[in-house]
């Protein structure tokens, strides 16, 4: 599997097909048993920790920080593969950058363990965001948000690739949500690849039949995206 420079890649399948080991493998938070990830053609594996995290930024399904600190704090945090002995005014002013490219400058002050889930979704997007990454890892970015924070979400996604000209993968379990917002899927099956290509070749009521095991129908969607319906199992 190859990425491009400024694509968004999904990965869906079923549970259990393997979207977020993959995620957490080309991360380094796993160990792959066999094959290589290379990161603009040098092993991912021989960089050191603070060469990487400057190549790649990771947001998880979800954050577990308990303790009081402030949203600017928290994405502050994401500048440490940058920051020296001390952090100096550069470090501030991205971080104030981020905030407002993302809409949230009003939050900067507010704690982060008392933002809903929406919003600390998006704090966790500008924490990888200061990192200044090449590369864009979302393990199901959307994952528990309602609908208006799926969108904002993902269009802020969209908006990141195409104006820094970065790397995104993410793996999804919202079908329609990959189709409108991927340059290519991958569709996993037992912890392979089964195919991929752009959302139109990917996505057809054939390969979600024998993927997902579920029959579907697929409409021409927004954006002459595919935009599929589930019938039924099979």
């Amino acid at each position: 599997m190859e990425v491009d420079e400024g694509k968004i890649v999904s990965l869906v399948g079923p549970n259990g097909a393997g979207k977020s080991t993959l995620i957490k493998c080309i991360d380094r938070i796993l160990k792959p048993r066999k094959g290589t990830v290379f990161l603009d053609g040098k092993q991912a594996a021989m960089l050191t920790s603070k060469d990487f995290s400057k190549m790649m930024g990771y947001v998880p399904q979800s954050t577990h920080e308990v303790f009081p600190y402030t949203v600017f704090d928290v994405v502050l945090m994401g500048r440490r593969p940058h920051i020296g002995w001390r952090v100096n005014a550069n470090d501030v002013k991205i971080v104030a950058k981020t905030l407002k490219f993302l809409g949230i400058e009003d939050f900067a002050s507010r704690y982060f363990d008392e933002l809903s889930g929406g919003e600390k979704q998006k704090i966790a997007m500008a924490r990888a965001i200061v990192q200044e990454p090449e590369f864009l890892l979302l393990d199901e970015p959307t994952s528990n948000l309602d609908i208006r924070h799926q969108l904002e979400v993902m269009n802020i996604v969209k908006k990141l690739v195409l104006q820094r000209r970065i790397s995104a993968v993410m793996a999804m379990h919202d079908l329609n949500l990959a189709s409108r917002f991927s340059d290519i899927v991958v569709m996993l099956k037992d912890r392979g690849i089964y195919t991929m290509g752009d959302p139109v070749s990917v996505l057809t009521p054939e390969n979600i039949e024998k993927v997902y095991g579920v029959k579907s129908e697929v409409k021409n969607g927004h954006m002459d995206r595919p935009y599929i319906m589930p019938l039924e199992p099979i």
